[in-house]
């Protein structure tokens, strides 16, 4: 099927090319969209008349997603979900999630403009996608945490699983220190005991003699 592209379309084509694609593609997204139209001498016509305006708007939109980039690009959101000790999440992190945390932080954007390349199902830090225009797009990033705690860790360059070690390995550190002050004090008794037994005949043959 072919259609008049209005908007660059990734992988496809830029603003007034007329392209070959899938019907399913152009019924299913191109064409709800508004990212095109069917190839016709009617649209394509409609289109020429109409290039100049498409083409400043177009910009005009673009600058302004550009401003927007600037802002978002590089920015970190934090999420708050329910895991596992293992770190694995009880559900998922889609694309409106993603959406309503940058929103939250004064960063206007659409689920649909999100993309997620593999799905988040773990804590940690995760790379997202934000296509702010067919011609700006941007990456910003997910802190999945249990707690705003666990999401400072993660921000040090921690994860939850490096925090439990760390915290097992301590433990086992101080339980090792306690038997060696126990094992120590054995010790200082066993001598206190030897030295005791060595004095006892002396004053026992003291007391005898002074009898």
């Amino acid at each position: 099927m072919q259609v008049i592209l209005l908007e660059r379309v990734a992988k496809l084509g830029q603003m007034g090319e007329v392209v070959d694609v899938k019907p399913g593609f152009a019924r299913n997204y191109l064409l709800p969209q508004g990212k095109a139209l069917s190839a016709s001498d009617a649209n394509i016509k409609g289109f020429e008349a109409q290039k100049a305006q498409l083409e400043a708007s177009n910009l005009e939109t673009r600058k302004e997603a550009e401003k927007l980039a600037e802002k978002l690009d590089g920015q970190q959101f934090i999420v708050i979900r329910q895991a596992s000790d293992g770190g694995s999440l009880y559900g998922s992190v889609s694309t409106r999630d993603a959406a309503a945390v940058a929103t939250e932080e004064g960063f206007t954007i659409d689920r649909k403009q999100v993309l997620i390349r593999q799905p988040i199902k773990t804590l940690g830090l995760h790379d997202v996608e934000v296509h702010l225009h067919p011609e700006v797009e941007v990456t910003m990033q997910l802190n999945v945490a249990r707690s705003p705690e666990e999401a400072e860790l993660q921000k040090s360059g921690k994860s939850i699983q490096d925090a439990a070690a760390e915290e097992e390995a301590a433990a086992d550190y101080e339980i090792a220190e306690l038997f060696e002050d126990i094992g120590s004090a054995a010790a200082d008794d066993d001598d206190l005991a030897d030295t005791v037994d060595e004095a006892l005949p002396e004053d026992r043959a003291s007391d005898e003699d002074n009898a």
